[in-house]
């Protein structure tokens, strides 16, 4: 499939291709051995991501004291 690039080097790429792929407006540009990669991401609001990881932590059921246990384990192993 062709795509022509513009004056103001834009790409609209073919909805073939679109098809295939996630719904997303943002992708991660990347050159890889002469080849333009396209990888879809999702670009999520701030402070979302660790909304999510706390209420993981709480439907777990996890203390504070369990992650200090993790944490003192975890420097244990490393050393």
């Amino acid at each position: 499939m062709l795509a022509k690039k513009t004056s103001k080097n834009q790409v609209t790429l073919p909805k073939k291709i679109l098809k295939g792929i996630p719904e997303t407006d943002y992708f991660d540009v990347s050159l890889r051995e002469g080849s333009v990669v396209l990888r879809p991401v999702t670009v999520a609001e701030h402070h979302s991501r660790l909304t999510t990881v706390r209420e993981k932590i709480r439907d777990l059921r996890i203390t504070s004291t369990d992650i200090d246990k993790a944490i003192q384990w975890a420097r244990v192993r490393l050393t």
